[in-house]
């Protein structure tokens, strides 16, 4: 799951590695995303260690375990930044995913290495993970689906049959406006 929503994301600002908290809009995703986790038996709960991220889990599943891994990509000299007012060039090659490599920050191997350690060092099973967009867009593309998903968006991977199974976007619920 991605975290609910932060004034971070409601401003187009890029957080990357930077602790913000959720929006009372974000906090109101994870209380949605909590009817459709109800009954559902997992082997391990696990978050970023982000407080969006903890904070998201705690309202939406309960405490989770968290690992420093399932952060969002570092994005160095960008964190913090508008998305608008970052160089064109980043710009594009952050949206495209592939080949981007974030100016002082991590670069797109990086990020995937220690998302897949992450993976890999699981035991079989279901495993409800609390994360971020980047991370859950590498593990999306990863099983075959380029896709970004919206704050408090679900998607459902079967990890060894390579699928992405299913995804869920909340809708209607209004948006935060900005400090003024």
């Amino acid at each position: 799951m991605r975290h609910g929503e932060t004034i971070a994301n409601a401003e187009r600002n890029i957080s990357g590695w930077t602790d913000v908290p959720l929006t009372p809009r974000g906090e109101q995703q994870a209380r949605y995303v909590r009817r459709w986790l109800e009954g559902i038996e997992f082997d391990s709960v696990w978050s970023s260690d982000l407080v969006r991220a903890v904070t998201t889990a705690r309202i939406a599943h309960g405490e989770p375990r968290t690992d420093e891994r399932l952060r969002e990509m570092h994005f160095g000299e960008i964190e913090g930044r508008h998305f608008e007012e970052i160089d064109p060039h980043y710009k594009t090659t952050l949206l495209e995913f592939d080949d981007f490599n974030a100016p002082g920050g991590e670069t797109m191997g990086e990020f995937r290495k220690r998302l897949l350690d992450f993976i890999g060092d699981l035991p079989p099973g279901r495993h409800l993970l609390f994360t971020h967009g980047g991370v859950i867009r590498i593990l999306a593309r990863d099983r075959g689906d380029d896709r970004f998903v919206s704050n408090g968006g679900l998607v459902i991977l079967d990890w060894n049959a390579r699928k992405l199974l299913e995804v869920r976007e909340i809708e209607g619920i209004p948006s935060t406006p900005p400090p003024a």
